[in-house]
């Protein structure tokens, strides 16, 4: 399936197809319309959320908070699916999924809290397993090696300073988040200042570069541009890009472990629901997808 090119042997890299379909194709769709900017003028005053606030926060932490550990200890989850699904079922329950995209505290509570716990979970089956979950998580397990430092359980006994360093870093890596990002809010804000016409041609050689590093390949520039004009085209069906990109993550591994489940079974598809655990896994997930389904159809009853 490489179409006579050869760039296409090792497959599509997730960097630049990412940065298509949302950095390319939201540029796209901006250039359709006028420019027309309302940036904050006033002093920024109060920057923690308010009582009310905060309660509409809680369940969406929660919410967040289990989906993000969940899915960062599966390998190839990571931080972007986490908040993906994190994202999706937010809208999905809320009872104004219209206002999402507009700054609604429930779309940004859920999405934030399972990255910050998916970023956490991702370690656990490297530093009890010795297996890299995600590419960021394999580059350290590469530094770890590097330093004669076996990823596993025996990090633990055999270098506990670096177990209980890497730990603390992450509690000081948060707390320094806050501290770093409160102040330069003002900064953020002023960035929408500047003119659209500038900012837009920035922003396309930044994703450039950025997709050219990855391999150093400039096929994968064309790569990102097919797929910032297919998010373009998602954007016009009102279709959203992200379960594209959770199929591109999940994809391959789906069809490595059905074809693993099937040479263990010698063939016997009846594997998946003869065993109890597979069994759960598959019920639940069809549980998800009623889930997702339901609201919908209370909605379409409702209009009828």
């Amino acid at each position: 399936m490489t179409f006579g090119f050869f760039d296409l042997s090792d497959g599509i890299d997730f960097v630049p197809l990412a940065m298509g379909l949302f950095a390319v194709a939201e540029i796209l769709k901006n250039l359709e319309d006028p420019e027309e900017r309302v940036v904050l003028k006033g002093k920024i005053g109060r920057l923690l959320p308010s009582r009310e606030e905060f309660k509409r926060c809680i369940p969406s932490a929660l919410r967040g908070t289990f989906i993000g550990s969940f899915l960062g200890l599966l390998p190839g989850g990571g931080p972007t699916l986490g908040s993906f699904a994190a994202y999706t079922v937010e809208k999905r329950v809320s009872k104004y999924p219209q206002r999402f995209g507009t700054g609604v505290v429930e779309g940004v509570a859920g999405p934030e809290a399972a990255n910050n716990a998916s970023a956490q979970t991702a370690f656990v089956p490297l530093l009890t397993l010795g297996i890299p979950s995600n590419p960021t998580i394999a580059m350290m397990a590469g530094a770890m090696l590097i330093h004669g430092i076996q990823p596993g359980p025996e990090v633990m006994t055999k270098n506990p300073d670096v177990f209980w360093g890497l730990i603390a870093s992450m509690l000081v890596g948060n707390l320094m988040l806050v501290i770093i990002n409160l102040p330069l809010i003002g900064v953020w804000v002023s960035l929408l200042k500047i003119p659209y016409r500038l900012f837009y041609p920035a922003i396309l050689v930044f994703c450039c570069i950025d997709a050219y590093s990855v391999n150093n390949n400039v096929f994968d520039i064309y790569v990102m541009i097919f797929f910032g004009i297919v998010g373009y085209v998602f954007m016009k069906w009102n279709a959203e890009p992200a379960p594209l990109i959770l199929a591109f993550v999940l994809g391959p591994l789906i069809e490595e472990h059905f074809r693993r489940a099937m040479l263990l079974s010698l063939g016997d598809p009846t594997t998946f629901v003869s065993r109890p655990i597979s069994l759960a896994l598959l019920v639940a997930a069809v549980g998800l997808v009623l889930i997702t389904v339901a609201p919908r159809l209370r909605r379409r009853r409702h209009d009828a």
